[in-house]
Order: C-alpha cells, then structure tokens, then sequence
C-alpha cells in the first residue's frame, strides 16, 4: 500500500500544476473570454479554440512521443544522461527543420486552414509549438527522476506568465492608450485580440524554455548515441499514430464544425465557440486524468517487475474509477451554479457536458487498460486501438455534425463512443498477452451507481419546479451524501484495510 500511497502523491502533486493551470483557464480565463472580451463574439473564441487543436495535433508530431522513449530508456539512473542527450539532439534538429518548413509554406498553410487574411494567427501557433516542443523532454526528464514539486512550480509559473501577459494585452495596453502613451498607441491595435491571446501564449512558452536552456547547453557532454537514437524511435514512432489519434478523438469536433456545420462559416465558428466554451465544464475530469496519467506513467515503469506490479495497477485503477465516478457526480449536481462562469451566449451548449465528462472518465480507464502494451513493448497495439477509435470519431462527427437537430452535440457523443470502445478494447486485447486483474465489475458497479444517482437527481430536481435556488443546493448537497455514503458502504473493507496500513 506505501506504493500505492506514492503515486496517490505524485498524482495530488502533479493535479496541483494541472488543477491550477486547467482551474485558471476555467475559472478565470473563460468566463473572462466569453463574458467579457469575446462576449458577443463567439466566432472569434471559436477561431481560437480551433487553432489549439492544431497546436495540440503539430506537438505530437513534433515531439514524435520521445518523452515517452525517454522513460523506456532512461530508467535507470545510470542511463538517464545518455538517453535524455540523444533525445534532445533529435528533438532540437527535428525542430528546427519543422519550423523552417512550416513558416516557408507560411501562406499557403493560412489559406488551407481559412485564415489566409490572417497569416499571423498561424505564425504565432507555430512558434508556440516550437518552443512547447523543446519544453516537453526537460518536463519529461522532471517526471521520471520523481521532481513532481518542480514540475509543478514549473506549470504554475508558467500559466502565471501566461495570465500577466493577457492582462497587459487586454487591460493595461488599452489603459496606456487611452492614457496616449505614445510608444504603446504605435503597435497596439484592438481589433488583433486573437492574435493577442496567441502572443501571450508565444511569450510564457519561450521563457519557460528560457529556464531551460541551460540543460541544453550540457548535451554535448553526453553526446548523440546513435544506436541507441534508433533504439528509442522504434519504440516512440508506432506512438505517434496514437497520439494523433488521441488528439483527433478528444479535439477534432471544433475543426469539424467550423467545416460542417453549415454553409456559413461565421455561423459554425460561433458553434464552434459555443461548444468550445461548454466543454470547458469536462475539464474537472479531464485534469483529473491528465495529473493521474503524468503521474502514473513513469510510475509503473518504475515498478515493473516487482512481484505484486500486477496487482497494484488493478488497484490504481480501481482508485481512479471511484474518484472519476465521484467528479462527475460533483459537477453534474452543481452544473446550474457553475455555469455562471460562462457568458450568457455560451450557455446553451452545456447539454453536452454529462457526454464530455463521461467520456473523459472512459479515457482515464483507457490510459489504465492501456499500459500493458507499454510496458510489454508491444506498442503497436496502441496504434490500432487509438485509430480504430479516430475512424469512429470522424465517422460519426462526418454523419452527426451537418444534421441540425445533433449539431454541436456530435463531438460528444462521438467522443463517449470512441473512448468506450478503446477502453474495451485495450482490456480485452491485455487480457490475451499480459493479463493484469483489474477489477471491472467493480468499476461496473462504481459507474452504474453513479448514473442511478445522476439520473435520480435529475427526476428530483424536475419535480421541484417552483423550488429555489437555495433548496435546490440543499437538497443536491443532501442527494451526494447519500451517494458518498452509499460508495463507503461499498468499500467498507477496503476501507478497513487502507486504515489498517
């Protein structure tokens, strides 16, 4: 149980840095976006939204899934530095190629992603990825040597960074020019607000990699191993197919209803904007995973191989499904008070908030299941998994998103489908070559649970219709007691054995 309790830990340490920066976004940048700089122009939050998807998409490629190589190779202590060194010399001259590539093509690249007037959007995108992507080996090298608190400070301070530029940009800049301070009123223009939000972004990643230069500056001590580059690619690339199709699973629905949601296309990045806006209320879930995977990744690698490894990660799982089932729960109960963080035009898509967080819960379960694969270097299976379920996404979103009556609705539902099935399909696939006892049935149980207390406390909440606000809470408040309560009887032994530890 003390390992257990360790990466309960690094988990709680790394949710600090992602809790923070995902909790800053939510609560404080988006009702700041959508209820006041983009309050009546929902096109415009929907521009920027959709071009983080294709930073989210380029980063994969970009990094070509070397952190997680690095954690393959650079267990050991003892061949950390060489590992790590051939790593950053690949990722740095990769870098380098990419950027040059895409800004020669500049242009064209606006003009296939439909912001051929704005060109500028696109530059700042492919600088953030570039300095993102010098950034993720150095995180990566944090996770594995077991730094969670650096890492965390890390994030924190650079979502601060992040936050003080968009203040300037949106607040104090505007003051100054108000105010004629001539220097600023020179290159200060309101209408470049996305552009702004982009900039912002540019500034807090290049001075994080900053901080990191001097890690770079040491390679040449280690030098490049080639055989063992080759090594780390064969392992990392069969990845990549995986992380675009995570990536498409989990982002795809904005480019896809800018591009089909009808004919107008101001009109699709409103929705755009809109769904954009309610999916924010998933990342409660979506946080929660992303702390547990950075945790338990380098985790279980580091313990494969002990003689109860098996059994722990079914344990782990277990612990995630009972705190995922309870987040969910959380958020659904008290969505009518959170939603006042949105702008009253974005309100109307936050039907798709139970799908979203549902299907982030399977995700979770996915990244569980998912492991075997890894550890038994047999990656591929990742890659067949993730594009069988990219070719659900697209397909149902394709089918979903151009009938009116589904409209924004189709990416969440889309997402639920997918993510169902890979979660099945990486158990049933580990349970052939490297069986590992999780128990379903009782994360059956947790989720089945969950949605009776849901659905029940819908059928509550409709049959108090004249009710107040104020007793609505109450009573919500009351029902996940109940819930809280029902779970601890559940898991009343398991309880007495964590006690007993």
């Amino acid at each position: 149980m003390s390992v257990l309790r360790k990466l309960a830990g690094e988990t709680a340490i790394y949710g600090i840095s992602s809790i923070l920066t995902r909790m800053v976004n939510w609560v404080l940048l988006t009702p700041y976006f959508t209820r006041r700089v983009f309050a009546d122009t929902p096109a415009e939050y929907g521009q920027i939204n959709e071009l983080y998807v294709w930073v989210a998409l380029l980063m994969v490629l970009t990094t070509y899934r070397m952190e997680t190589a690095l954690f393959r190779f650079g267990r050991r202590q003892e061949d950390m530095p060489r590992a790590f060194s051939t790593a950053s010399w690949s990722l740095l001259g990769s870098t380098a190629f990419i950027t040059a590539l895409l800004l020669l093509f500049l242009q064209p690249l606006a003009r296939v992603l439909r912001y051929g007037d704005r060109p500028d959007y696109v530059l700042w995108f492919i600088l953030i990825v570039a300095a993102d992507t010098l950034c993720a080996l150095p995180f990566a090298r944090l996770r594995l040597r077991g730094h969670p608190m650096r890492f965390a400070l890390l994030k924190v301070g650079s979502i601060g960074l992040n936050m003080m530029f968009i203040f300037f940009f949106f607040e104090l800049a505007p003051w100054m020019v108000a105010k004629d301070w001539g220097w600023v009123k020179a290159w200060y223009h309101p209408e470049d607000r996305v552009a702004y939000v982009f900039i912002a972004n540019f500034l807090a990643s290049a001075s994080l990699l900053l901080y990191f230069l001097p890690l770079y500056g040491r390679l040449w001590r280690e030098g490049f191993d080639r055989a063992l580059w080759q090594r780390m690619l064969a392992y990392g690339l069969p990845l990549v197919p995986s992380g675009v199709a995570g990536v498409v699973n989990q982002l795809i629905g904005v480019p896809m209803i800018k591009e089909l949601a009808s004919p107008d296309l101001a009109y699709n990045f409103a929705l755009a904007g809109i769904y954009s806006a309610a999916a924010k209320f998933a990342v409660m879930m979506n946080l929660f995973t992303q702390a547990y995977n950075y945790a338990a990744e380098p985790f279980f690698f580091r313990h494969s191989g002990a003689s109860d490894d098996r059994k722990v990660y079914g344990i782990a799982t277990q612990a995630f499904a009972l705190v995922g089932c309870v987040a969910f729960l959380v958020i659904m109960l008290y969505i009518d008070v959170i939603q006042h963080l949105l702008g009253k035009n974005y309100r109307e898509g936050l039907g798709v908030v139970p799908v979203l967080l549902a299907a982030n819960l399977m995700l979770g379960l996915y990244y569980n299941f998912s492991i075997w694969f890894k550890l038994a270097d047999r990656t591929h299976y990742g890659s067949y998994i993730s594009l069988a379920g990219m070719g659900i996404t697209l397909g149902l979103n394709a089918w979903l998103i151009p009938h009116p009556q589904v409209g924004y609705y189709a990416p969440a539902w889309a997402s639920l489908a997918c993510y169902t099935f890979m979660t099945t399909a990486a158990w049933h696939t580990g349970r052939r070559h490297y069986p590992i006892p999780f128990p379903v049935v009782r994360i059956g149980l947790y989720m089945l649970l969950t949605g009776v207390f849901y659905l029940a406390a819908r059928g509550v909440e409709r049959s108090l219709p004249n009710a107040s606000e104020g007793l609505l809470l109450v009573v919500k408040t009351l029902w996940l007691l109940l819930y809280l309560v029902s779970i601890g009887w559940l898991e009343r032994k398991h309880l007495k054995a964590w006690r007993r530890k």
